[in-house]
């Protein structure tokens, strides 16, 4: 079981975002430790019952545990066997996160090979400032997750942190940067503040990851405002820690459910008013300014730099030449980069009723294969051509006559082979309503290329626009003026019918 899936069923079973802190601070045992007549006892004595104590308490109660590995590593070999004690003691079902701020290149590989390894643990925090390599060791272990810090709440790092200055700081450049690490599933960010502004704009740069926030709050009445700016959209993707004083209290098992309680009511309520399209969330929460209002701005840029767009005299299929060529064949080879567009799709595809996806061959069957697996619907796809032996079938793959099925394409012009691939589906007695594409070309081409879909009875949903395109990367300085200007235009405008 993979690390995204274990920590998913973790928050479903226990119905918590709740994160327990498993971190045996001296100074913080010494009033615990007097309580239960174990004041004369070693240190390592005391933090084996607390440790045993904090994980009865709170086992039904949260999500997930995250050891800091410098209080272990400080006790010497012990520690390291009091580690591999936690391990034992923490349900196999909740994901064992160990909070290392790790930064070291040199030692990456030996470390993840002890924590994934050795101890077992199912994600490990980093420190993002060695750049990608310093993930990369651990993201060999496709089960397991790596946990990026991008800001700390000491005061002290605010001048580093917030750097140049507040319209563009050093981390949220850290959070754009590192979410072209890894995917979803395997990077999480965890962001140390009780400033809701600071989370609201993280959430803002990484709508679709995983936040663990360091500190919970200043004062307990920020609870609701930290949950409404860091929640996700389905009022999940904030983890949220268990506070340090509640660890040592005498009732901490009813101190964990209650708080446990209290933030499962206001993701409710919080669910209710996003439903009824009321603007209490994260949103409330944003700066004035902000660096792009595009949440796929970074995607666009992506796609621009590894290729997918590029200027010249280029035929289309249809036989229109356009100043411009949109190459989706690259994203194949960029993993991360491939299953950001796969989300990107989905987002159009939810709310829609089908009951399978078909691809148009040949350039969208990858992106139908992988939304496919992404979202458990089955995959058909129309041949391009029948063969003239085998089983000579129009349709690939399994279908019941009647099923309703979307179709996916990459780019929508004129709309003709998607209207092709429609007819081999219909003519073996499946129903089609709606079509998705990447892009749509804007202009006459896909107005035109609209209009023949509707006229159909089919829908036609885009993730993405030509004038959408040109304006986040003029914006982002990829296109020059003149560029910007011709982008969309077109020296033939031939329509097939």
């Amino acid at each position: 079981m993979g690390f995204f899936v274990k920590l998913t069923d973790a928050i479903a079973d226990r119905q918590s975002l709740l994160v327990t802190g498993l971190d045996p601070n001296p100074e913080m045992l010494q009033s615990w430790a007097a309580r239960r007549g174990l004041a004369g006892r070693s240190f390592l004595s005391q933090a084996r019952h607390w440790i045993k104590a904090v994980i009865e308490a709170t086992a039904p109660h949260v999500c997930a545990y995250k050891p800091s590995l410098g209080f272990y590593q400080a006790l010497g070999p012990v520690g390291l066997e009091l580690l591999l004690e936690v391990r034992d003691l923490v349900p196999r079902d909740l994901p064992l996160i160990i909070d290392a701020k790790h930064g070291d290149l040199n030692s990456s590989s030996a470390l993840a090979h002890y924590l994934f390894k050795d101890l077992g643990a199912d994600a490990v925090t980093l420190s993002p400032l060695a750049g990608q390599d310093i993930a990369a060791p651990f993201l060999l272990y496709p089960d397991k997750a790596v946990v990026m810090t991008c800001h700390s709440s000491n005061q002290a790092a605010r001048q580093i942190q917030h750097y140049p200055n507040e319209e563009t700081p050093l981390y949220l450049q850290i959070v754009r940067e590192t979410q072209l690490w890894a995917t979803p599933d395997q990077l999480l960010l965890e962001v140390g503040t009780s400033d809701p502004q600071i989370l609201a704009r993280v959430r803002a740069a990484a709508p679709e990851r995983f936040l663990i926030l360091r500190s919970l709050w200043g004062e307990e009445e920020k609870l609701d405002a930290m949950l409404q700016a860091g929640l996700g959209a389905a009022a999940d993707g904030l983890l949220l820690p268990l506070p340090q004083n509640l660890l040592v209290e005498d009732d901490m098992a009813s101190r964990a459910e209650a708080l446990k309680q209290q933030i499962t009511a206001k993701r409710q309520q919080w669910l209710e008013n996003h439903d009824k399209g009321n603007p209490d969330t994260c949103a409330l929460w944003l700066p004035e300014k902000q660096p792009s209002a595009d949440p796929l701005e970074s995607l666009i840029v992506d796609l621009f730099d590894i290729g997918c767009l590029l200027f010249g005299d280029y035929v289309q299929a249809s036989g229109a030449v356009f100043n411009y060529y949109v190459d989706l064949r690259q994203i194949i080879s960029d993993p991360n980069l491939f299953h950001r567009v796969l989300h990107a799709y989905a987002g159009k595809l939810q709310g829609l009723e089908f009951d399978r996806i078909a691809g148009i061959p040949y350039g969208s069957l990858p992106t139908a294969t992988g939304l496919s697996l992404q979202l458990h619907k089955p995959l058909i796809y129309p041949r391009k051509e029948v063969k003239a032996h085998g089983a000579r079938r129009l349709i690939e793959g399994d279908f019941e006559e009647g099923d309703r099925v979307v179709v996916v394409d990459d780019i929508l012009i004129t709309g003709g082979s998607v209207l092709e691939g429609i007819g081999k589906l219909e003519s073996s007695g499946l129903t089609v309503q709606d079509v998705v594409v990447f892009i749509d070309h804007g202009g006459d081409h896909d107005r035109r290329a609209r209009e023949r879909l509707a006229a159909a009875g089919y829908s036609c949903h885009s993730v993405l626009d030509i004038a959408q395109i040109t304006a986040v990367l003029q914006g982002a300085g990829r296109l020059s003026a003149a560029q910007a200007a011709s982008l969309g235009s077109s020296h033939d405008d031939p329509v097939r019918p």
